[in-house]
Protein backbone atom coordinates (compact mmCIF):
# COMPACT_ATOMS: atom_id res chain seq x y z
CA UNK A 1 0.00 0.00 0.00
CA UNK A 2 0.98 3.33 -0.92
CA UNK A 3 -0.30 6.48 1.01
CA UNK A 4 0.06 9.02 3.67
CA UNK A 5 -1.57 9.54 7.43
CA UNK A 6 -2.22 13.10 7.97
CA UNK A 7 -3.65 15.02 11.30
CA UNK A 8 -6.86 16.33 9.87
CA UNK A 9 -7.70 19.12 12.82
CA UNK A 10 -11.08 20.34 13.92
CA UNK A 11 -11.94 23.15 15.09
CA UNK A 12 -15.25 24.92 16.74
CA UNK A 13 -15.17 28.48 14.81
CA UNK A 14 -11.39 29.21 15.91
CA UNK A 15 -9.51 26.96 12.57
CA UNK A 16 -7.30 30.40 11.60
CA UNK A 17 -6.37 31.35 14.98
CA UNK A 18 -5.43 27.86 15.86
CA UNK A 19 -3.64 28.06 12.27
CA UNK A 20 -1.60 31.29 13.24
CA UNK A 21 -0.29 29.92 16.12
CA UNK A 22 1.04 26.97 14.92
CA UNK A 23 2.53 29.02 11.81
CA UNK A 24 4.28 31.34 14.52
CA UNK A 25 5.36 28.14 16.72
CA UNK A 26 6.73 25.51 14.17
CA UNK A 27 7.79 28.63 11.80
CA UNK A 28 5.80 27.03 9.15
CA UNK A 29 3.22 28.25 6.43
CA UNK A 30 -0.68 28.46 5.63
CA UNK A 31 -1.72 26.67 2.28
CA UNK A 32 -4.98 26.33 0.48
CA UNK A 33 -7.01 28.21 3.12
CA UNK A 34 -10.74 27.97 1.48
CA UNK A 35 -14.36 29.26 3.28
CA UNK A 36 -17.59 27.42 3.57
CA UNK A 37 -18.52 30.71 1.45
CA UNK A 38 -15.90 30.04 -1.18
CA UNK A 39 -17.08 26.16 -1.65
CA UNK A 40 -20.69 26.96 -2.19
CA UNK A 41 -21.05 23.89 0.19
CA UNK A 42 -23.68 23.92 2.53
CA UNK A 43 -23.92 27.79 2.71
CA UNK A 44 -25.17 29.54 5.91
CA UNK A 45 -24.51 32.93 7.10
CA UNK A 46 -22.84 31.47 10.09
CA UNK A 47 -20.43 29.54 8.39
CA UNK A 48 -19.68 31.88 5.51
CA UNK A 49 -15.93 32.97 6.95
CA UNK A 50 -15.15 30.01 8.61
CA UNK A 51 -12.84 27.82 6.97
CA UNK A 52 -14.02 24.49 5.43
CA UNK A 53 -10.28 23.70 4.89
CA UNK A 54 -6.80 24.59 4.97
CA UNK A 55 -3.48 23.00 5.18
CA UNK A 56 -0.39 23.87 7.42
CA UNK A 57 3.50 22.69 6.23
CA UNK A 58 6.70 23.27 7.86
CA UNK A 59 9.29 21.12 6.15
CA UNK A 60 7.98 17.15 6.21
CA UNK A 61 5.08 18.33 9.14
CA UNK A 62 2.16 18.27 7.13
CA UNK A 63 -1.16 19.05 9.18
CA UNK A 64 -4.90 19.69 7.59
CA UNK A 65 -7.64 21.92 9.35
CA UNK A 66 -11.10 23.05 9.13
CA UNK A 67 -13.96 24.43 11.48
CA UNK A 68 -17.11 22.31 12.29
CA UNK A 69 -20.09 23.11 10.49
CA UNK A 70 -22.35 25.61 12.81
CA UNK A 71 -24.07 22.92 15.14
CA UNK A 72 -21.84 20.28 14.93
CA UNK A 73 -20.66 19.86 18.42
CA UNK A 74 -16.66 20.21 19.10
CA UNK A 75 -15.33 18.49 22.13
CA UNK A 76 -11.66 17.97 23.20
CA UNK A 77 -10.92 14.32 21.90
CA UNK A 78 -13.24 13.93 19.02
CA UNK A 79 -11.74 17.07 16.95
CA UNK A 80 -8.97 15.04 15.17
CA UNK A 81 -9.07 12.49 12.63
CA UNK A 82 -6.29 10.33 10.15
CA UNK A 83 -7.23 11.62 6.84
CA UNK A 84 -5.40 8.75 4.37
CA UNK A 85 -4.25 9.87 0.87
CA UNK A 86 -4.63 7.07 -1.36
CA UNK A 87 -3.13 6.71 -4.55
CA UNK A 88 -6.02 3.90 -5.97
CA UNK A 89 -9.33 3.87 -5.81
CA UNK A 90 -9.33 0.06 -5.21
CA UNK A 91 -7.40 0.45 -2.05
CA UNK A 92 -9.99 3.15 -0.89
CA UNK A 93 -12.73 0.82 -0.94
CA UNK A 94 -10.82 -2.09 0.71
CA UNK A 95 -9.77 0.22 3.60
CA UNK A 96 -13.05 1.89 3.66
CA UNK A 97 -14.89 -1.10 4.11
CA UNK A 98 -12.32 -2.77 6.63
CA UNK A 99 -12.12 0.23 8.93
CA UNK A 100 -16.56 0.50 8.90
CA UNK A 101 -16.47 -3.15 9.74
CA UNK A 102 -17.91 -3.11 13.26
CA UNK A 103 -17.23 1.07 13.44
CA UNK A 104 -19.87 3.73 12.61
CA UNK A 105 -20.53 5.34 9.17
CA UNK A 106 -20.80 9.15 9.07
CA UNK A 107 -20.23 9.77 5.80
CA UNK A 108 -20.68 7.28 2.98
CA UNK A 109 -17.74 6.56 0.40
CA UNK A 110 -18.67 9.29 -2.26
CA UNK A 111 -17.24 11.77 -5.01
CA UNK A 112 -16.41 15.30 -3.68
CA UNK A 113 -17.40 18.92 -5.12
CA UNK A 114 -13.05 18.90 -4.65
CA UNK A 115 -12.55 15.88 -6.63
CA UNK A 116 -11.55 13.40 -4.24
CA UNK A 117 -13.31 10.33 -3.02
CA UNK A 118 -14.02 10.83 0.81
CA UNK A 119 -15.94 9.00 3.63
CA UNK A 120 -15.54 9.30 7.77
CA UNK A 121 -16.12 6.66 9.37
CA UNK A 122 -15.33 5.29 13.22
CA UNK A 123 -13.59 2.42 13.75
CA UNK A 124 -14.57 -0.04 16.21
CA UNK A 125 -11.76 1.49 18.33
CA UNK A 126 -13.16 4.87 18.32
CA UNK A 127 -10.83 6.45 16.22
CA UNK A 128 -11.94 8.53 12.68
CA UNK A 129 -10.86 8.23 9.25
CA UNK A 130 -11.27 10.76 6.54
Amino acid sequence: MKGQITPYLMFDGNAREALEFYREVFQGEILNVQTYGESGYNNSPEAENLLIHAQFKKDDLFIMASDAFPGNVINKGNNISLALDLESEEEIKRLYDALRENGKVYMELQDTFWGAKYAKVTDPFGIAWI
